[in-house]
């Protein structure tokens, strides 16, 4: 069995290619909260606009993140990074410099232009062992969700001192800072291969597109984050209405998050350890729409505080869960495509949830945003009520012995399909690994463990 200890070159690995993701998170959130608020300095602005500049960037990581990711695979993934990152810096800065709307536009569409997401954790996938590839993973994501608590906290700092330049220039040394770390701290990468599990397979989209229960997977991450962008355009003034100074908006976004998160993580255990994630699921819709819809009323303090705990409590969780259900049911083999399906969802969501906010305010008020928003919750709620409950499987993949080859193969294909647990088997001989769907409360781990032999590498998903 091949140790799950992480080498000195996956650890850092790990640490950059995460700082990396989530330094490029912080400074595409850290706007959300202050955008609409210092929007009155700029020539031309109108609800409709902001919403626009705070969406933006979703529509260029929709259209790009794909063709990034299979372009890193024929000029390298550095490169192409260091590429992102470079759009990403001159996207700020021209942000930072704008005195229109127009310009805070075109910056946040040149920052989303840098989508190197699918690149990053390509390069990660190289640099780790498929033992180790999970865990790995599990850290990018917490670093996402890390780094958007410090975005809703740091932005009102940054902007109460520096204003709302001072925010995207802050942004643009994320990413200078972010260029140094890709070069000095990620180690070289090895030659680049085909990872199923992380990068897309345009053979497969079709399939996947096919599947019910991952466009529903699909419409939830589009849901999510179409409303939390159309939020973002009459939060700042709620809290503003009810008394909160601009200054104080980051101390407030602390205090929800972090009590948020711990909210959360009971909920997480709960749906993971006792099987209970279609329940906790369609729970966590619902309560957004209610907290959503209660929103439009709350114009003071206390009512206020509670409903965007209970907001955000929902939004965590469900940011945190739907990429464990896409893992769950996404073939064998096939989970990198089902995952840049989702994550171009979930940028689509996010540019046409700017403009949605902004037209409701624009045309019908602040109170609208949130009931709109409610509204867009409920039509979620009923889309996937009828969902299936997710099969818990976990992802397995197992080294192929170089010297497998022909009736070798389907042999082996038919005997880890006959060990107990084993749900699904994809065999890849270019790969040399074979990609398993498993389910570990019935898997006999000894009889595949005996299958595989000394070669036996597999990461639990």
């Amino acid at each position: 069995m091949v140790s799950r200890l992480l080498l000195a070159t996956e650890r850092r690995a790990i640490i950059g290619l995460a700082s990396l993701y989530a330094s490029r998170m912080l400074g595409l959130f850290m706007v959300l909260p202050v955008l609409a608020l210092y929007a009155d300095d700029l020539a031309g602005a109108t609800p409709l606009l902001v919403g626009l500049a705070l969406g933006g960037y979703g529509l260029t990581q929709a259209i790009l993140q794909i063709p990034f990711g299979l372009l890193s695979d024929r000029i390298g993934r550095k490169v192409v990074i260091a590429l992102g990152l470079v759009l990403f810096m001159l996207g700020s800065v021209v942000a930072a410099m704008a005195d229109s709307i127009a310009w805070i536009i075109a910056g946040r569409c040149l920052q989303g232009s840098g989508a190197v997401a699918a690149a990053i954790m390509a390069l990660l996938a190289d640099q780790t062992r498929e033992q180790v590839r999970t865990a790995a993973m599990a850290t990018i994501g917490l670093s996402i969700g890390v780094a958007f608590a410090i975005a809703m906290v740091l932005g009102p700092l940054l902007a109460s001192h520096f204003g709302l330049s001072g925010v995207f220039w802050f942004t643009a040394l994320l990413a200078a800072l972010g260029l140094l770390v890709l070069w000095h701290l990620v180690p070289a990468a090895p030659r680049r291969l085909r990872h199923r599990d992380v990068g897309l397979d345009r053979n497969q989209m079709k399939a996947m597109l096919g599947r019910s229960d991952l466009l529903r997977l699909d419409l939830s991450i589009f849901s999510l984050h179409l409303i939390l962008m159309a939020i973002f355009v009459a939060v700042p003034f709620r809290l503003l209405g009810a008394g909160i100074p601009i200054e104080r908006h980051g101390v407030v976004y602390l205090g929800v998050m972090a009590l948020a998160f711990v909210g959360m993580v009971p909920l997480v255990i709960v749906a993971e350890k006792k099987r209970r994630m279609k329940g906790i699921f369609l729970g966590a819709v619902a309560a957004m729409a209610a907290c959503l819809m209660a929103l439009g009323t709350a114009t003071t303090v206390v009512p206020l505080v509670l409903l965007l705990f209970g907001f955000f409590t929902a939004f965590n969780l469900l940011e945190a869960t739907l990429p464990s259900m896409i893992s769950k049911m996404a073939p064998a083999g096939a989970k990198g495509t089902a995952m840049g399906i989702y994550s171009t969802s979930q940028f689509l969501g996010a540019f046409l949830g700017g403009i949605l906010g902004g037209a409701l305010a624009q045309d019908f008020g602040l109170d609208a945003v949130f009931y709109g928003c409610g509204l867009v919750a409920l039509i979620w709620l009923t889309a996937v009520w009828g969902m299936p409950t997710p099969r818990y499987l976990s992802s397995e993949v197992v080294a192929l012995d170089p010297d497998t080859h022909g009736d070798a193969l389907d042999t082996l294909l038919e005997r880890f399909a006959e060990v107990a647990g084993v749900e699904d088997v994809l065999v890849v001989p270019e790969e040399r690994v074979v990609y398993l769907k498993v389910d570990r409360q019935r898997l006999d781990s000894d009889a595949l463990a005996r299958i595989a032999g000394s070669r036996h590498d597999h990461e639990g998903a």
